[in-house]
């Protein structure tokens, strides 16, 4: 068993787990099954959404669930091997989750997102606030922007957009045996993307990749995941409060 995907967790380990925290959280990972050009596995997201669990169970007392390995890729669908399930199917497989995990006793739910496309899950996470529900969507944007100033990633957010500087130097920290040669002179720009929803990929790239994947390094990687784990501090600390704080100010 890849322990790295898979929490080997027994019931007793996620009691005891549950015993020592103020509230118990969940972090489910969601990726997806997607090309990642011809140097990166097809699983790349689903591996960096696991990576980042990993980076956040070690360092708080969290119960890590094993990963959604199925997203919403239908914007990569002309190249082989890429596999897609419906927004509305991901909506009800992470709400199911939720509901589950709190008749066990774990109310709070983190969902860490790896793959872009899967939008929905910014959808799932406002209604079950809404509905009081304690849920999070990590890492936000401003997460990832903090973790590459750290790391030295050079390469902006709108750049790295896919099988970059940033997934490449994450495989090469944890998986370096998943990444094929070729990354090295891969590098391809495509900054405006704007009807990229109406289009797919296959509209700004021949080969899958946009970002400059020869920039990526392990050292990068291991100091995107230690920032990322850093910046989880203040969602665990807003999802294990007494209250959770409202947004807006104020009220009357």
């Amino acid at each position: 068993m890849d322990v790295s995907l898979v929490p080997a967790d027994t019931t007793e380990d996620v009691r005891g787990r549950g015993a020592r925290a103020p509230r118990q959280v969940a972090v489910l990972p969601v990726g997806s099954y997607e090309q990642h050009g011809p140097y990166l596995p097809l699983a790349t997201d689903t591996l960096v959404g696991c990576a980042i669990v990993r980076e956040i169970a070690a360092a708080y007392p969290v119960h890590p669930l094993p990963p959604v390995t199925i997203g919403c890729s239908h914007e990569h669908a002309d190249w082989p091997g890429t596999v897609s399930i419906s927004s509305t199917t991901l909506h009800a497989v992470v709400r199911d989750t939720a509901d589950s995990l709190r008749r066990s006793g774990v109310d709070a739910l983190v969902v860490v997102n790896g793959h872009g496309g899967n939008y929905v899950l910014g959808n799932v996470v406002q209604e079950a606030t809404a509905r009081g529900e304690r849920m999070a969507l990590f890492p936000a944007a401003e997460d990832w922007e903090e973790a590459r100033e750290r790391a030295g990633v050079t390469t902006s957010l709108l750049t790295d957009m896919h099988a970059g500087e940033i997934e490449t130097s994450i495989l090469l920290h944890t998986h370096p045996e998943l990444v094929r040669p070729g990354y090295e002179a891969a590098d391809f720009v495509a900054d405006d993307r704007r009807h990229l929803l109406s289009l797919g990929m296959s509209a700004y790239t021949d080969s899958g990749v946009i970002g400059r994947p020869s920039l990526g390094s392990a050292e990068k990687g291991k100091e995107l995941l230690a920032s990322l784990a850093d910046s989880f501090g203040a969602y665990f600390s807003v999802l294990t409060a007494a209250d959770v704080p409202r947004q807006g100010g104020e009220r009357g």
